[in-house]
């Protein structure tokens, strides 16, 4: 069995970490995805998991609702705070429909009420993995555009942000004060820096740039 401090490296593989002050449960939840062959490490409150987990780590936090010293709701409000989107399932023998709703608002994987099935929280574990898995893959996704976005010249963005907006090549032109045959070599770097083969392609990545920057989408129709 892992201690609250082992195992905590970086790694590919997923962990499952565990956050429950009752030593027992604790224990015996490690134990369970130890056999279910699950890399895991347990801490006993929120405070220990904060100071002693990577939190940068694949993988998913499985805390009790009510501890000593600081909820489970205390310590998914840290991790939001911290920037950590690390899926969260709560355990609790007190549910509440007020608690598990302000939970799930707060983006909770899972709320498992004891006493549980083994199955059930196993498969919360597995979807709060994936879940994971998904959300990382996004956000490599968005650094890459970010970054090649940022290598775009100031007239290239311009250039971008038009064409994207459902504008021909001759109104663009004419909207910044330039040739046609400008626009379509700005179009063409623009087409080559930012890696799309298609116009669709292009505007999928200015609407997730847009999107996480808080933007109204700019597409319109020529």
């Amino acid at each position: 069995m892992q201690s609250a401090q082992a195992g905590i490296e970086m790694s590919a593989e997923p962990i499952v970490y565990v956050v429950d002050d009752d030593l027992e449960m604790r224990e015996a939840l490690l134990d369970l995805f130890m056999v279910t062959k699950k890399r895991a490490s347990g801490f006993a409150s929120g405070t220990e998991f904060i100071k002693l987990a990577d939190t940068t780590v694949p993988g998913c936090v499985v805390v009790d609702l009510r501890m000593p010293g600081g909820s489970g709701l205390d310590l998914q409000s840290q991790l939001i705070s911290m920037g950590s989107r690390l899926p969260v399932i709560f355990l609790t023998a007190y549910a509440d429909v007020p608690t598990s709703v302000k939970a799930m608002k707060a983006g909770a994987s899972d709320f498992i009420t004891k006493p549980f099935a083994n199955q059930e929280l196993l498969t919360a574990v597995e979807h709060a993995i994936q879940l994971d898995s998904e959300r990382r893959k996004a956000d490599e996704e968005l650094d890459k555009i970010r970054l090649l976005a940022d290598s775009l010249t100031p007239r290239e963005k311009e250039v971008m942000h038009a064409v994207v907006s459902g504008l021909m090549n001759k109104q663009v032109a004419f909207e910044l004060g330039i040739s046609e045959m400008t626009v379509k070599l700005h179009r063409m770097s623009v087409m080559r820096k930012m890696q799309c083969r298609s116009l669709a392609a292009l505007v999928r990545c200015v609407e997730q740039l847009q999107r996480v920057a808080g933007e109204p989408p700019r597409i319109r129709a020529a």
